[in-house]
């Protein structure tokens, strides 16, 4: 059997580390993903993640800053359904329904100021004691989870509506 130079076996194998670190680093972070696809409710909870801890900024549509109606249409984007982008305009859309209904993609929306118009929006992600929990940028805290049951949001909420089947 012939010997391979050692400048060859070496390159190899550092090759072959690379190319299994990258493999073991692309599968950890969730940048494979499986074949199966998302449900569209899934997949909009999902893309809405993706922004957790972005700051908030008015008008904002990226990374680098978000607001509500950004982070919404921005995850539905992702998940090839198209929706407005102000909050105003997001409350014609879809059908309206109880809080009691909602699930994971739902959008509830809220009014933080005396005025009727609603101003503010969140997606929902899930249940915990019964109230939906809602991703949502926060002008405070930026991209955060919040609950029903939280004092505030349980006082400025005014309707949920269901964009996606």
């Amino acid at each position: 059997m012939r010997k391979l130079p050692r400048s060859f076996t070496n390159e190899l194998m550092r090759k072959s580390f690379a190319f299994i670190a990258l493999v073991f680093l692309a599968t950890s972070c969730g940048m494979l993903k499986s074949s199966k696809k998302m449900k569209p409710r899934d997949g909009v909870v999902f893309y809405a993640k993706e922004y957790m801890g972005m700051p908030y900024r008015l008008g904002g549509n990226n990374h680098s800053g978000i607001d509500c109606s950004g982070l919404i249409h921005n995850a539905y984007k992702k998940q090839g359904i198209r929706v407005s982008r102000t909050v105003d305009l997001l409350r014609k859309e879809g059908k309206r329904i109880s809080k009691d209904r909602a699930k994971s993609g739902d959008i509830l929306f809220f009014r933080t100021t005396k005025k009727r118009k609603l101003t503010h929006a969140g997606i929902v992600v899930g249940r915990k004691g019964g109230e939906p929990l809602f991703i949502h940028a926060s002008s405070s805290r930026g991209v955060i989870i919040s609950s029903l049951r939280e004092g505030y949001w349980n006082k400025t909420y005014a309707q949920t509506r269901r964009l996606i089947r």
